[in-house]
């Protein structure tokens, strides 16, 4: 038998409750997913995954009620956006590796700067050269 436990979007603060087991232990819940962490949706069993993958304001399973509530808590990103804002947030679990935690880090997002530029910095031309063969 499981037990309600909210959460809040950090995008916007809109307020999730999640019927859930109590010995599952969170870890995060971040506005992007852990790298190596495995998540289900709340339709899915995610008893077994390392988390779980919101959409904020949507969800058909019947353990998952959003509530009218919007947290006012200092880490939600853009308190003025509309509530709930459909964008998606991950509920991270605790994960054990051979009996120690696993570190959390966030999934890699590269970047691409400037396409196309030179392969080194372009400097000042060079100035006449000294005497001799230096």
């Amino acid at each position: 038998m499981g037990f309600p436990v909210s959460y809040y979007c950090p995008h916007c603060g809109a307020v999730v409750e999640l019927e859930r087991d109590g010995y599952l232990a969170d870890k995060s819940v971040t506005p992007y997913p852990l790298e190596g962490w495995e998540y289900a949706t709340p339709v899915d069993e995610f008893e077994d995954a390392d988390g779980v993958h919101f959409v904020c304001g949507e969800s058909e399973a019947a353990r998952v009620s959003w509530t009218e509530l919007v947290s006012d808590a200092d880490d939600v990103e853009n308190p003025g956006l509309d509530s709930p804002c459909g964008r998606d947030f991950y509920l991270s679990f605790v994960k054990y590796e051979n009996g120690r935690e696993v570190e959390s880090v966030p999934e890699t997002d590269y970047v691409v700067i400037g396409g196309q530029g030179p392969a080194s910095p372009r400097g000042p031309k060079p100035g006449p050269r000294g005497p001799g063969p230096f």
